[in-house]
């Protein structure tokens, strides 16, 4: 197969209702780009849809068909094949806009960017659309929490590959390219899709799965802090850790859901002992910093409340 600009990773796993809509909708960056779906052992029809459309497009479709590994593992193998300048990850039950591949390489061949990042929109199953912006802070760090809306130089990727087993790899594979790209681009426009209402990883009640995200830390940490990047470290604590991973926990009804909420709680605690002398829990919002901070002292669960009765008032 000839070089490609950019090639699309899609894991397919149990996704057949969804994935003939995400392909067409990559199909129409033409055969400029390569897909590259992975059959990730999906016990229902994805593999035979998967092979329908490669032999349909031949010229830019691939596919894999491996035993089941986890959405990491599958993107892992497209990596290794991968001929695109460019690689994007999609998941194959949501899609992308028909000129998302345009306005994305175009960016980052006018400008030089290593990594270029765009917002999401999410459809509801009622029907109901949100566009998520990128980051919700100023610091570009801010939007490492997914690489589905985002491309990646692939001389930039190298030989790293996302975490095999772990949730929050995603974070760990975006929080990595973002440290070492000289330039990243953002284009505030939703042009990537996510289909909300289904259960995903980060939806689900398995408390004890989110202690994964301290090892992924201790991986970055061990990444950032030789290289001078404590402040970006402690950025990543209290956003990803103290705010998002024990408030979602703080919603959930599994019964370790204490226990875990403590082990993060005391993971930051011992990484940050004086919350108010962090300089990136400084700069963020008033809101948000009321509920880093009631999360940081145990009262998650009061936070939960307080955030309730802020949508309550905003009619939310």
């Amino acid at each position: 197969m000839q070089q490609k600009l950019i090639t699309f990773a899609v894991p397919c796993y149990n996704s057949a209702a969804y994935m003939r809509h995400c392909i067409e909708t990559l199909l129409s960056a033409g055969e400029q780009a390569e897909i590259i779906l992975v059959d990730d052992g999906s016990p229902d029809n994805s593999g035979k849809i998967a092979d329908e459309y490669a032999a349909a497009n031949p010229d830019m479709i691939r596919v894999l068909h491996i035993d089941n590994g986890g959405q990491g593992r599958a993107r892992n193998f497209a990596l290794d094949i991968a001929k695109g300048d460019f690689v994007g990850f999609v998941d194959s039950d949501d899609w992308v806009t028909h000129d998302m591949y345009e306005k994305m390489y175009t960016c980052a061949t006018e400008t030089g960017a290593d990594v270029v990042v765009c917002d999401f929109l999410e459809r509801f199953v009622d029907g109901r659309e949100s566009v998520l912006p990128a980051s919700l802070q100023d610091n570009w760090l801010g939007s490492a929490g997914s690489s589905c809306n985002k491309i990646f130089r692939r001389s930039l990727i190298g030989e790293l590959r996302f975490p095999v087993g772990l949730w929050y790899e995603d974070f760990y594979f975006s929080a990595v390219m973002l440290l070492r790209s000289k330039h990243t681009e953002f284009i505030a426009e939703p042009l990537y899709i996510y289909r909300r209402g289904q259960e995903s990883t980060m939806h689900n009640n398995n408390a004890v799965k989110n202690l994964d995200v301290l090892t992924i830390m201790d991986m970055l940490e061990k990444e950032m802090l030789p290289a001078g990047h404590k402040d970006d470290f402690e950025f990543f604590l209290v956003n990803h850790v103290l705010l998002d991973s024990i408030s979602r926990l703080a919603k959930q009804d599994a019964p370790e859901r204490k226990e875990v909420i403590g082990k993060l709680r005391q993971y930051v605690q011992a990484k940050i002992p004086k919350l108010s002398g962090c300089g990136s829990y400084k700069k963020e919002s008033r809101k948000r910093r009321l509920i880093m901070w009631m999360n940081y002292h145990g009262l998650e669960d009061a936070g939960q409340l307080v955030l309730k009765v802020n949508k309550k008032l905003h009619g939310q």
